[in-house]
């Protein structure tokens, strides 16, 4: 396994052999990628390629990836999309970790839309969106007080959010459901883009999220994880 990336953007620019950053300026680091279903967001059930990115700035409580923090291969943009294509589906989720977090994630995001596929982006909506692709559809999570990280929103991603994008709150707790509807209205997120309200696994059940969403007439769309329901959550799923 090769040595752990940082995503310090202070740290060297040399991979543990001793190449340059030059050289590896069209390489990203990547946990894996496979065919799976999409579990989550708009296009849940799809057939998908997923494209997991290696690090995260990010240490949510709940988070489900913390294997992709580090670890990894560098892969060549050229291979990358060549993988995608050998699974033969439209679909393509380019997630992590913290996707983001690797600057190289742009211009892959760019490779596969004109590819012609339909691509997705889950991010944590705590680093810039603002050079992503117009035509991905950027998935953004939005930081409850319950994750831990609520500090690391990035609140001037809100006015970049088009009707192509989708917001994602994980709700860990009644408090937290009460904190995503007062963004909800102070942003009028629902303006902008179809929004997600998701359990967070072992805190609240699907349905106590459910029963909130329905009393409080809150216009969000409520989604589980099909692939945890599907496959337990096993990596490669």
């Amino acid at each position: 396994m090769n040595a752990a990336v940082t995503t310090d953007p202070r740290a060297a620019s040399f991979d543990e052999t001793g190449t340059s950053a030059t050289a590896l300026q069209d390489r990203l680091r990547i946990t894996e990628i496979f065919l799976s279903l999409q579990g989550e967001a708009r296009d849940a059930g799809w057939p998908t390629v997923f494209v997991r990115l290696t690090g995260c700035p990010l240490r949510c409580q709940y988070c489900d990836t913390a294997y992709a923090f580090h670890g990894g291969q560098w892969r060549d943009i050229d291979a990358i999309v060549a993988e995608v294509a050998i699974h033969g589906v439209r679909h393509v989720c380019v997630t992590g970790g913290e996707p983001l977090s690797q600057k190289r994630c742009i211009p892959l995001l760019q490779r596969l839309c004109d590819a012609g596929y339909s691509v997705s982006l889950e991010t944590s909506g705590a680093i810039d969106i603002a050079d992503v692709d117009p035509r991905v559809s950027r998935v953004l999570d939005i930081k409850t007080p319950g994750s831990a990280e609520v500090q690391r929103n990035r609140w001037e991603n809100i006015p970049l959010l088009t009707t192509h994008d989708q917001v994602k709150f994980v709700i860990c707790s009644r408090d937290d459901f009460d904190w995503a509807k007062a963004i909800i209205d102070e942003h009028q997120l629902t303006t902008r883009c179809d929004v997600l309200f998701s359990p967070s696994h072992a805190q609240i059940t699907p349905r106590e999220l459910a029963d909130w969403i329905v009393a409080e007439k809150v216009p969000v769309r409520f989604q589980t994880q099909l692939h945890k329901i599907l496959w337990d959550d096993a990596p490669g799923h």
